[in-house]
């Protein structure tokens, strides 16, 4: 099947008698007729629902959606975006251990790795998006355990060299993770380029209403855990009575972890009723992600030859310095964020913002309605000068999110926003 018809199809196979629409179970816990049968599912001898901090069959469903979307062997669904980053890492990595990370990434993902991870003892170093892969081979440690980036970065819009991640993490027998967050699989689908491991904020396009927190965590089956070092997955796991993921589970060692080993710990599971809607939000991205491209290519041309726009980053312009690597990675659309520099600085992207009707000011972004955002001052405000700079954020930076309006209307809000500056 393409890819969109896996939207609407994948996951959910009713049979005779079952609801059409994938059901909400809406239970903590099931029922089983004996203390044998229940050992075996304690025991990982044995699938099945028990609990639903585990796992659950809405949630199930609308994961082996995703994973089919991705083209991976398994995913698992957490409350949030931060949940399934914070997951992709402590899966493989422990105190002791070090990872490499895009310095443009998001910036709640940022303080997650700077700040809370490294407490934990896992070090960070944080790598240019447009490094070489001399350079980034030269990144690389004895405990190097993993590789971070996002395909365009939130929200300076780097779109970075997936191959390239890939190569170097791979001669150094680690994993690339990549948040594919604002793409989405119908743009581009990263293991497909090298990428192990994805993960998603499933609060942005993929539910792409604004009503349900989420994340996933998606396993490509394809790295070799063996040819590493990660004794999380190829040494006895005592608390399931000494399994060996990658002996018992193979190909699915990575995700089959995640979600009996640290979601049954640490307890981020999405709800049913996020993962129902969500499964409602999947039904339509391929044709929303089409409308967000469309749309925000005609607002990035509009702005481009503004008077009062200093500068205009949108990877779909012929003049954005990642338009080639675009092409390359997302040939059919980026995503519908548009990254818009005014002229004024601070206080005139500000005004810039405020003198929008339409579009409105919210800790949100890449979902139907058109908002805008000041990064500098929100998302990333805990970053110092020098890691905004890395970041590509700059105080007049206005991080412009294209919805599924009429883009004749969303310009016209635009442009009388603009004679306000």
């Amino acid at each position: 099947m393409k890819i969109d018809t896996l939207c609407v199809q994948a996951g959910y196979e009713p049979k005779n008698g079952d609801p059409r629409l994938l059901p909400i179970v809406q239970s903590t816990t099931f029922v089983y007729d004996s203390a044998e049968t229940m050992g075996k599912l304690f025991d990982l001898e044995a699938d099945g629902f028990f609990y639903t901090r585990l796992a659950n069959p809405t949630l199930d469903t609308v994961a082996k959606k995703i994973a089919a979307l991705e083209g991976g062997v398994g995913a698992m669904l957490t409350a949030s975006g931060q949940a399934a980053s914070l997951i992709s890492i402590t899966n493989i990595c422990k105190a002791g251990d070090h990872v490499i990370a895009s310095a443009a990434i998001y910036g709640g993902t940022f303080n997650l790795f700077n700040k809370t991870l490294r407490d934990l003892g896992i070090e960070f170093d944080f790598v240019s998006p447009e490094i070489s892969s001399e350079e980034l081979d030269r990144a690389f440690k004895p405990n190097t355990k993993a590789v971070f980036i996002e395909t365009v970065t939130n929200p300076s819009l780097d779109v970075v060299d997936i191959e390239l991640f890939a190569k170097v993490a791979h001669a150094h027998h680690v994993p690339l993770i990549v948040d594919n967050t604002f793409a989405t699989p119908v743009n581009c689908r990263p293991f497909e380029w090298g990428a192990d491991i994805i993960v998603h904020s499933t609060s942005k396009y993929m539910d792409g209403h604004a009503v349900a927190l989420g994340g996933v965590v998606v396993d490509s089956g394809n790295f070799d855990w063996t040819s590493g070092d990660y004794p999380m997955l190829t040494t006895p796991d005592e608390t399931y009575h000494g399994v060996v993921y990658t002996e018992q589970f193979g190909k699915s060692a990575y995700i089959v972890k995640c979600c009996t080993h640290l979601m049954r710990d640490l307890g981020a599971q999405q709800s049913p009723q996020n993962a129902f809607l969500l499964n409602l939000g999947l039904d339509t991205l391929a044709l929303r992600m089409e409308r967000h491209c469309a749309n925000a290519q005609a607002v990035a041309e509009y702005l481009e030859g503004h008077d009062k726009i200093e500068k205009v980053d949108y990877p779909g312009l012929k003049s954005n310095k990642y338009y080639a690597m675009a092409q390359k990675y997302m040939p059919h659309g980026t995503c519908g964020v548009i990254s818009v520099f005014v002229k004024g600085g601070k206080e005139g992207a500000v005004r810039f913002m405020e003198g929008l009707k339409l579009a409105k000011i919210v800790i949100h972004v890449a979902d139907a309605r058109t908002c805008v955002l000041h990064p500098a001052t929100t998302t990333h405000r805990q970053l110092s000068d020098q890691q905004l700079i890395d970041a590509g954020i700059a105080p007049n930076m206005v991080r412009l999110s294209v919805g599924i309006e009429n883009p004749g209307d969303i310009i016209a809000d635009i442009k009388q926003a603009l004679e306000q500056v």
